[in-house]
């Protein structure tokens, strides 16, 4: 922050040690073990969320969600509070529309979830007690929590049915980078959050939903799109997992007003990117989806896993282990994304059953990856293509049934039984794609 870190002279705790900045002891004292005695207390009590609805006016039955906790550890200034200031303004905004006579095209969602940092717990809960509805009619989810964790560059998570239209809608926002006032947020964001294999193919990085937010039981466990985006640090130069001072007593006002977003223009940024996605999503006349995005994603995934798997190729081999089903499947669903895509620009607009039957198909193309048997030992999860690394909630994993079982090699002694699950994960996985690949074709 510009300043010493470390505490004077004068201070010093109780323990009989040396005290100094940073994890662990100094010197002699490295080996030491302390036994702490934590007095907490079990208690059972009501959570709260709040639901507003602005309703659609020409499908109506077509949810768009926009949901974020307000529950935070101490005080929050970072998490959820950057996050809660922005959904309520951009609850705010649609409210000044609808005053001003305008209404979208389907319904908007605004939820503020109660307890998220006791597990999730108000916008899970919703979502189970909401399950047939949503499954039937939610097109989208974008989550608002905290909007900044650094103030380098833009960070976007999501399906990649959604990456188009975050590079759309990036190019119209101006970015709030110091130095770059008269360039765009898609300009600013490709200046700074490129790395050489990115630079290589001149896009942006973005990365794959995992959990540790509100969207879990969303994406992971319904299937519906899902979306998230905030300011972030510099990831090649910080190796911090996140903000120095997440989920502590420092988290204040004080510390984002003077040094996160001291023009909160960062801020305004982000809420302007998060109102225009639920914007768009719920007012276009066909639903902002991009499905070849999502067959291009599948065959890096795919060729991805394959590699890990090759590691181990002798084994491969003796245990007939074959990934061309998937690679098939990938290949199916690519061209069937393609034709899908062809046949979008030419239905008739002025025809509501012919883009109601194309929008229907968008939506529940990320709906088509899910088993309903979950992944093993975690049923929780049942999206094939996504899940919350099983070694770290907070990043995502591709093909994580596949990539599991192979993480388990090294750790088991009956080789024949891993390898059997390898390619039972693999068989789950070409199987669901494959079927994703049908709910593209022309209906009947």
């Amino acid at each position: 922050m510009g300043g010493p870190a470390a505490p004077d002279d004068s201070w010093m705790g109780s323990l009989s040690v040396p005290y100094n900045v940073g994890p662990g002891f100094m010197g002699n004292y490295s080996t030491r073990k302390i036994r702490m005695h934590v007095h907490t207390y079990n208690k059972i009590t009501r959570i709260y969320n709040v639901i507003g609805i602005l309703r659609g006016t020409v499908e109506p039955d077509r949810y768009i969600i926009l949901g974020g906790h307000r529950d935070s550890w101490v005080f929050g200034g970072i998490d959820p509070t950057t996050g809660t200031a922005v959904l309520q303004e951009v609850a705010r905004s649609f409210g000044k529309l609808k005053m001003e006579g305008w209404r979208p095209r389907r319904t908007i969602i605004f939820a503020s979830w109660d307890a998220e940092e006791f597990g999730l717990l108000g916008s899970t809960e919703w979502a189970e007690e909401n399950v047939k509805v949503l499954q039937e009619r939610a097109v989208a989810y974008i989550n608002s929590d905290s909007s900044i964790e650094g103030n380098y560059t833009l960070r976007a998570d999501c399906t990649p049915l959604l990456y188009q239209l975050v590079y759309n809608l990036t190019k119209e926002i101006s970015s709030p980078d110091e130095g770059y006032e008269s360039k765009s947020l898609y300009e600013s964001w490709l200046e700074k959050d490129l790395s050489f294999w990115y630079l290589f193919f001149a896009a942006h990085r973005i990365n794959k939903l995992g959990s540790g937010s509100d969207f879990e039981a969303y994406f992971q466990r319904l299937g519906i799109a899902s979306g998230r985006v905030r300011y972030t640090k510099n990831r090649v130069t910080d190796k911090y997992s996140n903000y120095p001072v997440y989920h502590t007593v420092y988290e204040t006002f004080e510390l984002v007003e003077k040094f996160y977003d001291p023009t909160f223009r960062k801020q305004l940024a982000v809420a302007q990117l998060r109102g225009s996605l639920v914007y768009e999503l719920a007012d276009s006349h066909v639903i902002p989806f991009n499905c070849q995005d999502y067959g291009e994603a599948l065959r890096k995934y795919a060729k991805r896993i394959y590699n890990l798997a090759k590691k181990h190729e002798e084994q491969m081999e003796t245990y007939e282990v074959s990934f061309e089903p998937l690679f098939s499947a990938v290949k199916n669903f690519t061209e069937a994304a393609a034709d899908f895509h062809r046949r979008l620009e030419q239905v008739d607009l002025k025809n509501p059953l012919a883009v109601r039957s194309m929008n229907d198909q968008l939506m529940f193309v990320e709906r088509a990856f899910i088993d309903p048997l979950g992944l093993p030992g975690r049923t929780f999860y049942r999206h094939v293509i996504f899940a919350p690394s099983s070694h770290n909630k907070y990043v995502g994993e591709s093909f994580p049934g596949i990539y599991d079982a192979l993480f388990d090699i090294g750790n088991k002694v009956d080789l024949q039984k891993t390898w059997e699950n390898v390619k039972r994960q693999i068989s789950i996985a070409a199987f669901t794609v494959q079927a994703a690949a049908g709910t593209l074709k022309e209906v009947a």
